[in-house]
Protein backbone atom coordinates (compact mmCIF):
# COMPACT_ATOMS: atom_id res chain seq x y z
CA UNK A 1 0.00 0.00 0.00
CA UNK A 2 1.07 3.69 0.06
CA UNK A 3 4.56 4.15 1.44
CA UNK A 4 6.83 6.86 2.77
CA UNK A 5 10.46 6.42 3.72
CA UNK A 6 9.29 5.97 7.34
CA UNK A 7 5.68 4.72 7.39
CA UNK A 8 3.08 2.90 5.32
CA UNK A 9 -0.56 1.91 5.79
CA UNK A 10 -1.92 -1.62 5.57
CA UNK A 11 -5.43 -2.97 6.00
CA UNK A 12 -6.53 -3.33 9.62
CA UNK A 13 -7.74 -6.87 10.42
CA UNK A 14 -9.16 -8.72 13.42
CA UNK A 15 -5.63 -9.93 14.25
CA UNK A 16 -4.73 -6.24 14.91
CA UNK A 17 -7.47 -5.66 17.50
CA UNK A 18 -5.35 -6.38 20.60
CA UNK A 19 -2.68 -3.86 19.60
CA UNK A 20 -5.23 -1.07 19.15
CA UNK A 21 -7.02 -1.98 22.38
CA UNK A 22 -3.70 -1.89 24.29
CA UNK A 23 -3.08 1.74 23.29
CA UNK A 24 -6.38 3.09 24.67
CA UNK A 25 -5.86 3.38 28.43
CA UNK A 26 -8.91 5.44 29.46
CA UNK A 27 -12.17 6.99 28.27
CA UNK A 28 -10.56 10.35 27.54
CA UNK A 29 -7.98 8.78 25.20
CA UNK A 30 -10.68 6.74 23.49
CA UNK A 31 -12.91 9.75 22.84
CA UNK A 32 -10.02 11.91 21.63
CA UNK A 33 -9.03 9.13 19.20
CA UNK A 34 -12.45 7.92 18.09
CA UNK A 35 -15.12 10.39 19.09
CA UNK A 36 -18.35 8.80 20.33
CA UNK A 37 -18.27 5.73 18.04
CA UNK A 38 -16.91 3.43 20.79
CA UNK A 39 -17.44 3.11 24.53
CA UNK A 40 -14.71 2.47 27.08
CA UNK A 41 -13.25 -0.04 27.47
CA UNK A 42 -12.70 -0.73 23.78
CA UNK A 43 -13.50 -4.37 22.97
CA UNK A 44 -13.05 -6.84 20.13
CA UNK A 45 -16.84 -6.92 19.71
CA UNK A 46 -16.95 -3.15 19.13
CA UNK A 47 -14.09 -3.40 16.63
CA UNK A 48 -15.78 -6.27 14.75
CA UNK A 49 -18.92 -4.18 14.35
CA UNK A 50 -16.76 -1.20 13.33
CA UNK A 51 -15.16 -3.19 10.50
CA UNK A 52 -18.54 -4.39 9.18
CA UNK A 53 -19.33 -0.98 7.63
CA UNK A 54 -18.45 -1.20 3.92
CA UNK A 55 -17.85 2.57 3.69
CA UNK A 56 -15.09 2.30 6.31
CA UNK A 57 -11.49 1.68 5.26
CA UNK A 58 -9.45 1.02 8.40
CA UNK A 59 -5.67 0.79 8.38
CA UNK A 60 -2.80 0.06 10.70
CA UNK A 61 0.21 2.35 10.44
CA UNK A 62 3.48 0.49 10.00
CA UNK A 63 6.93 1.94 10.72
CA UNK A 64 8.83 0.80 7.62
CA UNK A 65 12.29 0.55 9.18
CA UNK A 66 11.18 -1.76 12.02
CA UNK A 67 8.03 -3.26 10.42
CA UNK A 68 6.25 -2.42 13.70
CA UNK A 69 2.61 -1.32 13.97
CA UNK A 70 2.68 2.17 15.48
CA UNK A 71 -0.85 3.45 14.89
CA UNK A 72 -4.31 3.30 13.41
CA UNK A 73 -6.27 5.41 10.92
CA UNK A 74 -9.38 5.35 8.78
CA UNK A 75 -10.83 6.80 5.59
CA UNK A 76 -14.62 6.86 5.34
CA UNK A 77 -16.63 7.49 2.18
CA UNK A 78 -19.34 9.90 3.36
CA UNK A 79 -21.00 10.33 -0.06
CA UNK A 80 -20.17 10.28 -3.79
CA UNK A 81 -18.08 13.46 -3.65
CA UNK A 82 -16.60 13.40 -0.16
CA UNK A 83 -14.63 11.27 2.24
CA UNK A 84 -13.51 11.74 5.83
CA UNK A 85 -10.30 10.90 7.65
CA UNK A 86 -11.03 9.63 11.13
CA UNK A 87 -9.77 7.68 14.09
CA UNK A 88 -6.16 8.72 13.55
CA UNK A 89 -3.84 7.58 16.32
CA UNK A 90 -0.11 7.19 16.68
CA UNK A 91 -0.61 4.63 19.41
CA UNK A 92 2.99 3.77 20.16
CA UNK A 93 4.07 6.74 22.28
CA UNK A 94 7.71 6.29 21.19
CA UNK A 95 6.68 7.53 17.73
CA UNK A 96 4.69 10.60 18.79
CA UNK A 97 6.05 14.08 18.18
CA UNK A 98 8.26 12.94 15.29
CA UNK A 99 6.19 14.26 12.37
CA UNK A 100 4.46 10.99 11.54
CA UNK A 101 1.03 12.61 11.88
CA UNK A 102 1.73 14.94 8.96
CA UNK A 103 3.21 12.15 6.84
CA UNK A 104 0.24 9.91 7.65
CA UNK A 105 -2.29 12.65 6.85
CA UNK A 106 -0.65 13.10 3.45
CA UNK A 107 -0.65 9.35 2.76
CA UNK A 108 -4.27 8.85 3.89
CA UNK A 109 -5.55 11.92 2.03
CA UNK A 110 -3.82 10.81 -1.16
CA UNK A 111 -5.22 7.29 -0.67
CA UNK A 112 -8.72 8.76 -0.28
CA UNK A 113 -8.50 10.82 -3.46
CA UNK A 114 -7.00 7.93 -5.46
CA UNK A 115 -9.15 5.08 -4.15
CA UNK A 116 -12.44 6.67 -3.12
CA UNK A 117 -12.42 9.09 -6.07
CA UNK A 118 -13.74 12.04 -4.08
CA UNK A 119 -13.49 15.78 -4.71
CA UNK A 120 -12.80 16.70 -1.08
CA UNK A 121 -11.65 15.13 2.16
CA UNK A 122 -12.64 16.38 5.59
CA UNK A 123 -11.96 15.50 9.20
CA UNK A 124 -13.00 16.56 12.69
CA UNK A 125 -10.48 17.54 15.33
CA UNK A 126 -10.93 18.76 18.89
CA UNK A 127 -9.95 22.42 19.23
CA UNK A 128 -7.37 21.75 21.98
CA UNK A 129 -5.43 19.31 19.78
CA UNK A 130 -3.19 22.02 18.34
CA UNK A 131 -0.44 19.66 17.17
CA UNK A 132 -2.95 17.69 15.07
CA UNK A 133 -4.46 20.90 13.67
CA UNK A 134 -0.99 22.09 12.62
CA UNK A 135 -0.28 18.71 11.06
CA UNK A 136 -3.49 18.85 9.02
CA UNK A 137 -2.81 22.44 7.94
CA UNK A 138 0.63 21.36 6.69
CA UNK A 139 -1.13 19.05 4.23
CA UNK A 140 -3.56 21.75 3.06
CA UNK A 141 -6.58 21.29 5.32
CA UNK A 142 -8.38 24.46 6.44
CA UNK A 143 -10.89 24.93 9.25
CA UNK A 144 -14.25 25.22 7.50
CA UNK A 145 -16.60 25.19 10.49
CA UNK A 146 -16.91 24.86 14.23
CA UNK A 147 -19.22 22.01 15.16
CA UNK A 148 -22.25 23.23 17.08
CA UNK A 149 -22.45 20.26 19.41
CA UNK A 150 -19.81 19.55 22.02
CA UNK A 151 -18.63 16.24 23.40
CA UNK A 152 -18.81 15.87 27.16
CA UNK A 153 -15.85 14.07 28.72
CA UNK A 154 -15.91 13.87 32.50
CA UNK A 155 -16.76 17.47 33.44
CA UNK A 156 -15.30 19.02 30.30
CA UNK A 157 -17.07 20.10 27.10
CA UNK A 158 -14.93 19.50 24.02
CA UNK A 159 -15.53 21.58 20.90
CA UNK A 160 -14.39 20.35 17.51
CA UNK A 161 -13.53 21.86 14.17
CA UNK A 162 -14.31 20.48 10.75
CA UNK A 163 -11.31 20.80 8.44
CA UNK A 164 -11.46 20.24 4.67
CA UNK A 165 -9.12 20.02 1.70
CA UNK A 166 -10.09 19.75 -1.97
CA UNK A 167 -8.17 17.59 -4.42
CA UNK A 168 -6.86 20.75 -6.12
CA UNK A 169 -5.63 22.36 -2.86
CA UNK A 170 -4.07 19.08 -1.75
CA UNK A 171 -2.23 18.65 -5.05
CA UNK A 172 -1.14 22.30 -4.95
CA UNK A 173 0.16 21.97 -1.37
CA UNK A 174 1.88 18.67 -2.14
CA UNK A 175 3.62 20.11 -5.22
CA UNK A 176 4.63 23.19 -3.21
CA UNK A 177 6.21 21.02 -0.47
CA UNK A 178 8.06 18.95 -3.10
CA UNK A 179 9.34 22.07 -4.87
CA UNK A 180 10.52 23.64 -1.60
CA UNK A 181 12.34 20.48 -0.48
Amino acid sequence: MKTDPNIRIETFFEKDFNTLISWVKDEKELIQFAGPIFSFPLTKEQLSKYLSDSKRHAFKIIHSDTNTTIGHCEAYKTDELNSRLCRILIGDKNFRGKGYGTILTKILTEWSFDNLNTKSVDLNVYDFNTSAIKSYENVGFKITSINETTTQVNNENWKSYKMTVTREKFNEKTRQKTTNS
